[in-house]
Formats: structure tokens, C-alpha cells, sequence
């Protein structure tokens, strides 16, 4: 978004409250600077729209720094995954979807940007369509969309404790001769958020939801395709809840698990990790928290292991390893509950008995893991072949002869025009080829070759379309 679009945004929001936008005119009514900066971040904070911190400030806030944070600013979600022992080996990832993104031009690397994928026209639709079907199915599950800036002052790593334990995989960078880094989690962000203002009990559990760019330095020769990359965006989420919720939020992280894998396709399996020796907190915490986790597995009717001592320090862990056509396994879901990040941030609310507050419990959730490695892990799977609803080339056009040729643009743009993707040439791997004849001119009809199918189908536009909303319906 340009400083000029983010400008316009700040001046409306500005002025909703008394006027019409005046982003129509450069005229006397518009605001001054200041007087923008004092209201709309008056309103921002009456209405529970955003919040600045100061650990993610470089300079003091004028409406000309405000504007260039806001133009910058990247939403990112959370980090919970690894790379497992059961991740394929990085010459059969690269020999594969990386070949198949270059024959379907989907994305590309650079050597001037290391770790970084470039995702062209076809492959930023599948991108944007996975991002568009998580989130479609975040707001249906009761989880609230939020923004968070992409760089913040390593005070915040050290409180995190990231600083300590993880500083050699973060970016980091001079400012103004503070030190600042990229993020290469959510969490802290997150947390920030929560502790913005005063909350209570009835708002929990609070869930925050983020897409958005994670930066980690990964080494050069651990670099894997899409797999594994230095710049990925996370489909991240942190829910801040009672002990008592812990077990409702498990069972719909694990329904939402099935949902979304029952979609692509994918089979997967269930493990639990549990206390470490070198746990923090008390043991009846952890107990209590393993006996949510275990209630809500057994309670989900899949079969799961445990995996004795295998937890991180903070808490207990759900991990998910999913399964491809070839049965190669992949983890990329997870749920990891959090007793440390809260304390050490300070987060508390206030309890029933208005007199004392208690501190949440915190869940990190994700299930793509990162859409990269999930557009990878997807592009194996089907071999190139995208189910209709994912895939960037859903159909084309193919005229017999110039004479039909105008006939084929009106039944093109018909199909463009209710959303779905088309062209008038053969490129690969489309879902459906869809013919047109002179004939098919006078009588509305196209002779439809599906990918799939053997035969060869005569239908008119709006048969055509019905078969295209049924072939969609999967993606809501």
C-alpha cells in the first residue's frame, strides 16, 4: 500500500465521524497533519482499531513516520513448526516441485535473494487462494484477524527470551543506534496485543490470527526449495484463554485440522509430546494441561501417539505429520500450549472476582505451518494437477478457426466475468479445455474436454457454469 493510499485512509477515518471523506478534493477541508495524527489515532484507540508500542518505534510520531510504518508494515503469524526427521530429503523436494513450478511457472528463485521465492501470476492466485481459504475458515471459527508490525526493538526478543535462545537465526539491524530484527515469530506481537489495555475474563479466550512475512536466517546449505526458505509467510494463531478452555480450543484446532486436510486431500497423524526434564512451571499445571490435551484426542476418535519427554520447556505439544499421494510425511501442523511467554510479558486479567487478576494460558496454533511448504507439499501431491478450486488455470478457450474466434472472447469473458480463471490458449495443465466451433456460435454452447475425463461433453455457458460452482464448492 503507497504512503498516498494509507494517507487517504487516516484522513477518512478521520472525518467518518462528522463528514463525508474528503479524499474527493485537495481542498480547504482537508485535514492538517496534526490535526489527522490526533484524531485518528484518538479514534483508533476509542473504536479497538490499533495501538502503537514503543519497542516497535524508530523515531518520534509524526504523521509522516506513522505513514511510512503503516505503508511497511507486514501482518505475520507464528512460527510453531519443524522440520521433522520425516521431511523427504532435499534432493527429492527440489528435483520435484521445484520442476514442476518451473514448467508451470509458478515461482522462481534469484540468486541475489537467497531463501526468497519469487511467485509469478499463476502461482500468486494458488498463494492467494490458500491464504483466502484459511482465512474464510478463520472467521468461521471465531479466530479475529489482526495486523502486527514486522520489526521490533530486540528489548521485546529479550523479554520473549528469542534473544537468547534463537538470536543467530534473526535478522538484525541498526536503527538510529538502537538494535531492531525482523520477526521471525508472531508470539511477541501478539502478546503485546493482548497487554495493550485491560482485559477480562469475559473476553477470553481472546484469539489473534495473522498472515504476513517471517524472516529467519536460515543457513545457505540447509536452503530447500519451498521447504525451506528464509522469507515464508505463517498462517499463525495464538488464542490467550482460561485452564478451563484448554480443552475446547484443542478439539476445534484438531476439527479444523481435518477439515482443512480432508480438503487437500491429505491423511495425517496425531502425536502428543509431553513434559521435558527441563520443564518450567509447577507440575500440577503441566498435569492438568496434558490431561486437556489427552481428553480432547481421545474425544477426536483418531488413533495418536505420545511421545514421553518430547514437549518444549513451555508446555505440552499436539504435533501433526501429514501423509501425500506417495505416503511421504511432512510436519507441518501443530498446537503448542505456553505457560512461560505470558509471565514473562506480564499478560493478566481481570478475574470474576473483580479484586484479583490471573494470567492466561497461551496457544500457538498453525496448520498450513507456512504456505510455502504447504504450496510445495500440494504441488507433489497433485502432481501439478490443482484441484479446480486451487487451481490458476481452470479452463481456456480454444477456437477451431478465425471465423469462430470472436464467439470464443464472448464465451471467455462470460467465464471470467463470474470469477473463474480463462484464456484463449493452450498452456498446461488447464482443468478443462473448452472448444468452439461456428456452429457452437449460433446455438451457445461449447464442447468441454474435461483434464480428467475421457469424454468430450456439449453444454451451454450456464451448464457450464453450474459444473465450475460445484467444482468450487470445496474452497468454502
Amino acid at each position: 500500500m503507497s504512503s498516498a493510499n494509507v494517507s487517504a485512509r487516516l484522513i477518512f477515518l478521520a472525518h467518518t465521524t462528522t463528514a463525508l471523506c474528503p479524499a474527493v478534493s485537495d481542498g480547504d477541508e482537508t485535514p492538517s497533519p496534526e490535526d489527522v495524527l490526533a484524531d485518528h489515532t484518538s479514534l483508533g484507540a476509542e473504536q479497538d482499531m490499533f495501538f502503537s508500542h514503543p519497542e516497535s518505534k524508530i523515531r518520534s510520531a509524526t504523521v509522516s513516520a506513522l505513514l511510512t510504518c503503516l505503508a511497511h508494515t507486514t501482518a505475520t503469524p507464528c512460527p510453531a513448526v519443524s522440520d521433522g526427521d520425516q521431511t523427504p530429503s532435499p534432493e527429492d523436494v527440489v528435483a520435484d516441485h521445484t520442476s514442476l513450478g518451473a514448467e508451470q511457472e509458478l515461482f522462481f528463485s534469484h540468486p541475489d535473494s537467497p531463501g526468497s521465492y519469487f511467485f509469478l501470476p499463476h502461482g500468486t492466485r494458488i498463494y492467494n487462494r490458500l491464504v483466502e481459504f484459511i482465512r474464510d475458515r478463520y472467521w468461521k471459527s471465531g479466530l479475529d484477524e489482526v495486523v502486527t508490525p514486522n520489526m521490533f526493538n530486540m528489548r521485546v526478543f529479550e523479554t520473549s527470551g528469542h534473544a537468547g535462545k534463537y538470536k543467530e537465526n534473526m535478522f538484525i539491524l541498526e536503527i538510529e543506534n538502537q538494535k531492531f530484527a525482523l520477526k521471525p515469530m508472531n508470539c511477541p506481537g501478539h502478546c503485546l496485543m493482548f497487554k495493550h489495555r485491560v482485559r477480562s475474563y469475559k473476553e477470553l479466550p481472546l484469539r489473534f490470527a495473522e498472515f504476513g512475512v517471517l524472516h529467519r536466517k536460515e543457513a545457505s546449505d540447509t536452503l530447500t526449495g519451498l521447504t525451506r526458505v528464509r522469507r515464508f509467510q505463517m498462517d499463525g494463531a495464538h488464542i490467550f484463554c482460561r485452564e478451563s478452555q484448554i480443552k475446547d480450543e484443542v478439539r476445534a484446532f484438531l476439527e479444523f485440522v481435518r477439515d482443512v486436510y480432508g480438503v487437500f486431500g491429505l491423511t495425517f497423524d496425531l502425536n502428543l509430546s509431553t513434559r521435558p526434564e527441563n520443564y518450567i512451571g509447577d507440575e500440577r499445571t503441566w498435569e492438568k494441561a496434558e490431561s486437556a490435551l489427552t481428553e480432547a484426542l481421545n474425544e477426536f476418535g483418531k488413533r495418536w501417539q505420545k511421545d514421553e519427554g518430547e514437549g518444549a520447556f513451555y508446555g505440552p505439544k499436539i504435533d501433526i505429520t501429514v501423509s501425500d499421494a506417495v505416503n511421504r510425511k511432512f510436519q507441518c501442523a501443530t498446537l503448542q500450549l505456553d505457560f512461560q511467554l505470558p509471565v514473562r510479558f506480564g499478560l493478566s486479567y481481570i478475574a470474576e472476582d473483580e479484586s484479583k487478576s490471573e494470567t492466561p494460558v497461551m496457544i500457538h496454533r498453525a496448520v498450513l505451518g507456512s504456505v510455502e511448504r504447504m504450496f510445495a507439499i500440494l504441488l507433489e501431491h497433485y502432481q501439478g494437477k490443482w484441484p479446480f478450486w486451487l487451481s490458476p488455470r481452470q479452463a481456456i478457450v480454444f477456437p477451431v478457426s478465425e471465423k469462430s474466434r470472436s464467439y470464443s472472447l464472448k464465451v471467455r469473458d462470460q467465464i471470467h466475468d463470474a470469477g473463474y480463471y480463462v484464456s484463449e490458449v493452450r498452456l498446461v495443465q488447464y482443468n478443462y479445455i473448452l472448444v468452439v466451433g461456428e456452429e457452437a456460435a449460433g446455438t451457445g454452447q461449447v464442447t468441454v474436454h474435461g483434464r480428467d475425463e475421457a469424454d468430450k461433453i456439449v453444454m451451454t455457458i450456464a451448464d457450464l457454469l453450474k459444473v465450475f460452482k460445484e467444482k468450487s464448492a470445496a474452497f468454502h
